[in-house]
């Protein structure tokens, strides 16, 4: 059996693949003449399904404090965008750490994700006691 702390990991890395893969795609249907604005609307819009799996999946399993889980989400999308977003996506195409890191939509996508996580992980868990 996989412990809860590692198995939040996971469930973190399954939501940061499908985030970074709105992100990308939404380069694909160009809508908005800038692309990065509009990378960022379907981050801030996609990430709201993509946590809401990665919370519901996790407390499937397993149970911590949905603000426990919310931190390991997000220390896990900040660490896997240091390690692998950064350099692979963001710096070939003129970025920079200081940019990506810099923008404030970075931030209210951080406090997103962690509310949806934490709102989601309450009710989930209220509900497994009343059952």
């Amino acid at each position: 059996m996989i412990s809860k702390n590692l198995f939040s990991i996971v469930c973190g890395i399954l939501v940061w693949i499908l985030g970074v893969s709105f992100y990308l795609l939404s380069f694909y249907v160009p809508i908005l003449e800038n692309p990065e604005l509009q990378s960022n609307i379907a981050l801030a819009l996609g990430i709201i399904p993509s946590a809401c799996i990665g919370t519901y999946l996790f407390y499937t399993k397993s149970h911590i404090k949905p603000s426990q889980l919310g931190l390991t989400f997000v220390m896990v999308a900040t660490l896997l965008d240091v390690i692998i977003t950064v350099p692979v996506f963001i710096i070939p195409n003129g970025g920079s750490y200081s940019e990506f890191f810099g923008d404030p939509m970075f931030y209210t996508i951080v406090v997103e994700f962690y509310f949806i996580v934490f709102y989601l992980g309450n009710h989930l868990t209220n509900k497994k006691i009343k059952a």
